[in-house]
């Protein structure tokens, strides 16, 4: 249905028609009261007025006269284009790749995990055979399926394997031949089969003894397999249950309740630019003899060309005066002075966001429970180094006791921090007190000349002064002076004329 010269109420207003004017610059438009949903498409002809539909359109409310002036109209306009622009966000245009696709930010891979795995695999490994060399640690490093299995298999195997013996012993002697003869004497009483001597393999190796199978004298074969066995069996439990046991006590779980912050911080301490990093552990036993290191992986490149990926550098964290050993009973601020020594001695600001790098973080020590040496790890990268920030406070004193509150342990909060780097902030330090230095120094030099001219002005003055009152005479010194000592107050020193005058 066509619907010519209509008015359509949601037509922009850069799309109205053309009205005449009626009185002074005011004109007179036909406003619908309430808005109305339509699901026609219309398209714009080449007369601005017409406006065809495809669907039928509801029958239009009723209108209202409405009058505004031109001027109004017109910056109506100007305001709704001027919110149209502050509304519009400026999205950066993605990088291309070949063939125009948009590219792919690169995620920076991680040496180590923030749970403190290592994301290392190796492999290539000819040489297989130097772990059964230490199949011990090759057990206990197996995960839990395989640990289980292998425990299982180790017994299952030799009770097969001492079942089968025993049976054979009993078919070889002919055993099974003579069940219903009371007059022949057996290796096993009441072995009559594969099953009962897997059963008599079980028992003997386990200790068991239901008394019902038992091996007899007349058979020496059976005595030597029987302390073979138990032997055996002895080395059996005792390999595999310190297997499981080493494998159920080890530290790494112990790991788990020894938590890193999210962040690392760089801001002010002492007026030093300082990388910081929070650590705290979980549990009230504590971990004995606390140690604590930070390594720098990234890859560089020497002055004879030769290219070193991962390179590790130690961060300094206090192990020169001894803050490196911690008493972890609440949490910690690890902190790194940047000197000149540190690898973020030229770092800035902006210089931190373009760089690639990993702060792997260690913290080892021994579990005050079981005695074995615990190693906790986590990392860093370069965006989640924050720099101006420092960690919130979590420590609060209550009544009796310290109360610590972990719901802050990863917040950080902004502080004033300059963006330059600690190489040239060191340097503006060093200029602001060697102008101080020189400042002073001028001043000390000006103090003679000073206070010469003060021991010429009471001279001059002498003429004019009254009778009755103390005179001051160069190179002399009256007994009011001697008394009150106003000479040493004023630093000057009781010289004749001419070497006041030089």
């Amino acid at each position: 249905m066509a619907l010519e010269n209509t008015v359509f109420p949601s037509r922009p207003d850069s799309l109205s028609l053309p009205v005449e004017e009626k009185g002074e610059g005011e004109e007179e438009v036909e406003v619908a009261t309430e808005a109305t949903t339509s699901t026609g498409v219309f398209n714009l002809s080449e007369e601005l007025g017409h406006v065809v539909t495809t669907d039928t359109a509801p029958s239009p409310p009723p209108l209202v006269k409405v009058r505004r002036s031109f001027q109004n109209k017109l910056a109506e306009r100007q305001f709704q284009a001027t919110q149209a622009q502050h509304r519009k966000k400026i999205v950066p245009e993605k990088e291309r790749g070949r063939f125009g696709w948009p590219r792919r930010a690169r995620k920076r891979q991680r040496y180590v995990e923030k749970n403190g795995r290592c994301n290392v695999q190796h492999g290539n490994m000819r040489e297989t055979y130097r772990y059964l060399t230490d199949i011990f640690t090759t057990l206990v490093d197996l995960n839990w399926r395989c640990s289980l299995f292998v425990f299982v298999m180790a017994y299952a195997v030799t009770w097969l394997f001492f079942g089968a013996i025993w049976y054979l012993i009993a078919y070889c002697r002919g055993d099974l031949d003579h069940l219903e003869d009371e007059t022949w004497t057996p290796c096993v009483n009441n072995v009559n089969g594969f099953i009962s001597a897997f059963l008599f393999s079980i028992e003997t190796e386990t200790t068991i003894g239901y008394g019902h199978r038992v091996i007899t004298d007349q058979c020496p074969v059976g005595t030597m397999l029987l302390l073979l066995q138990a032997i055996l069996g002895s080395m059996v439990n005792a390999f595999m249950v310190g297997c499981m046991f080493v494998k159920i006590s080890q530290p790494n779980k112990r790991a788990e309740t020894l938590v890193f912050s999210k962040h690392a911080v760089i801001s002010l301490r002492d007026d030093k630019l300082c990388l910081m990093f929070r650590v705290g552990d979980l549990r009230s036993s504590h971990i004995v003899g606390a140690n604590m290191r930070a390594k720098l992986i990234k890859s560089k490149q020497t002055q004879e060309g030769e290219f070193i990926p991962l390179d590790q550098t130690d961060i300094s964290v206090g192990f020169e005066t001894g803050d490196d050993r911690l008493f972890l009973v609440s949490p910690l601020v690890i902190s790194h002075e940047i000197d000149a020594h540190s690898a973020f001695w030229d770092m800035s600001q902006s210089q931190l966001e373009k760089e690639d790098f990993e702060i792997v973080v260690i913290l080892e020590g021994m579990v005050e429970a079981t005695g074995m040496t615990c190693q906790a790890r986590s990392s860093y990268l370069a965006e989640e180094v924050l720099w101006g920030h420092r960690f919130s406070p979590m420590m609060s004193l209550a009544e009796g006791f310290f109360d610590i509150d972990y719901g802050a342990f990863h917040h950080t909060f902004e502080v004033d921090t300059p963006s330059c780097s600690a190489r040239e902030l060191s340097l503006a330090a060093a200029r602001l007190d060697a102008h101080l230095y020189w400042s002073i120094s001028s001043r000390l030099d000006e103090e003679p000349t000073l206070t010469n001219q003060a021991a010429k002005q009471p001279d001059s003055c002498s003429a004019n002064s009254k009778v009755g009152e103390p005179t001051f005479i160069v190179g002399e010194m009256t007994d009011i002076q001697e008394q009150s000592g106003l000479g040493e107050l004023n630093g000057s020193v009781a010289t004749d004329q001419s070497e006041s005058e030089a």
